[in-house]
């Protein structure tokens, strides 16, 4: 829905933590979720590491919004679908994240939500909808292994699952 960005997103950063740096991780310097090359992309320059520790949610928004909430459609979702899509799309890909809802509902899986997929998404109940996803996305992590330590605890499955809920 519309009026959903900004809480969608307020509970997105919640997961996405602040800054990190970690040698391991293949993309580099991150804070609030967004790494060094998406930022550098995104200014047209490169940046220093003091501006990627300087990040705020209000720097980032823009990001989010364009690059997952708007490419996946989201203000044209259902409550709670939105939260959903979009968590996905930021954690595994918009085209994994459309392709999701897209085969919840019956609808061709081209990894873009256009009008067709919309229809279908609009015959669905909303929460068979988040309850669906939230499942096909639990298990998309296992399998693909991607954030297991995430997956593994119980009180972040049950957060989340809570908050694709709450959006509603």
């Amino acid at each position: 829905m519309k009026k959903n960005f900004d809480k969608c997103l307020a509970m997105l950063l919640k997961h996405e933590g602040g800054f990190v740096d970690h040698p391991k991780d293949p993309g580099g310097m991150t804070n609030l979720g967004v790494t060094k090359a998406v930022y550098d992309k995104w200014i047209g320059r490169e940046s220093t590491e003091e501006e990627m520790r300087g990040l705020t949610q209000d720097d980032v928004a823009p990001i989010y919004k364009k690059n997952y909430w708007d490419k996946c459609r989201c203000d044209d979702l259902p409550s709670g679908a939105d939260w959903s899509v979009f968590d996905w799309a930021v954690n595994s890909g918009t085209g994994r994240a459309a392709k999701a809802i897209q085969k919840i509902v019956g609808a061709k899986q081209d990894g873009a939500i256009g009008p067709k997929t919309l229809q279908l998404i609009a015959n669905e109940d909303p929460e068979f909808l988040v309850e669906k996803n939230w499942s096909d996305f639990k298990l998309y992590e296992l399998v693909r292994g991607e954030n297991a330590k995430r997956i593994s605890r119980a009180d972040d499955e049950r957060n989340r699952r809570r908050f694709w809920f709450i959006r509603r």
